[in-house]
């Protein structure tokens, strides 16, 4: 189990799931998790439909999460829909996916030597209703020469990351403390996603045996 997964134990699906999101990550994490889902995930128009660039980057990262939910849900009644989004901010800004190795080396430049904040908005939709979480976690770089940036960014590991690398891969070595949820930084924080499924009813304890 990869490290920070929690293991869900003595818990049953007491209603089906579906996850509204193609991320590998997500994926992992809820399996590694030990849950049961489907995935639907929408196509990225429907994501941004919730992305009101007025508000701040948590607000924007619940709008697309909400937005994820919402268009699943109407595809899959009955269901528990999970949406989530995660962003990476320095200094107040939403640092994207870099689409070129230029702006991974630019934005690991950025972030070298310094604390940024992971944020991921996630949702559940069901029944009729939308309930929305965010969850930060802070993440402190270590400094990083040129040498070591293009290293880095010549395994392609950043490009397709929010702030240009991934924690759970070779990002891992550029990282020097993680204050909060590791599994936040991956794409999912779990233990407040699990707690969040049992409320709904998503996730139950486990009938005792005869």
């Amino acid at each position: 189990m990869a490290e920070g997964v929690p293991e869900v134990k003595k818990k049953v699906h007491k209603r089906p799931l579906v996850l509204a999101s193609a991320s590998p990550r997500r994926e992992q994490l809820l399996r590694e998790a030990g849950l049961s889902f489907e995935i639907d995930a929408p196509p990225p128009e429907e994501e941004e439909n919730g992305a009101d660039e007025s508000l701040p980057p948590e607000g924007r990262a619940q709008g697309r999460a909400r937005a994820k939910a919402a268009w699943a849900a109407v595809r899959h009644p009955g269901a528990v829909v999970l949406g989530a989004d995660t962003v990476v901010v320095l200094e107040g800004e939403e640092m994207g996916k870099p689409g070129k190795s230029g702006e991974a080396r630019k934005m690991l430049g950025r972030l070298s030597g310094r604390k940024h904040e992971v944020i991921t908005g996630f949702a559940l939709a069901f029944d009729g209703n939308i309930r929305t979480f965010a969850v930060r976690t802070e993440v402190c770089f270590r400094a990083l020469d040129d040498e070591s940036i293009g290293r880095y960014v010549a395994t392609g590991e950043p490009m397709d990351k929010a702030g240009a690398y991934a924690i759970q891969g070779a990002g891992g070595s550029l990282i020097d403390s993680v204050r909060g949820s590791y599994t936040n930084v991956v794409g999912l924080p779990l233990p407040e996603v699990l707690s969040a499924l049992e409320d709904c009813g998503a996730l139950g304890e486990e009938s005792p045996g005869p």
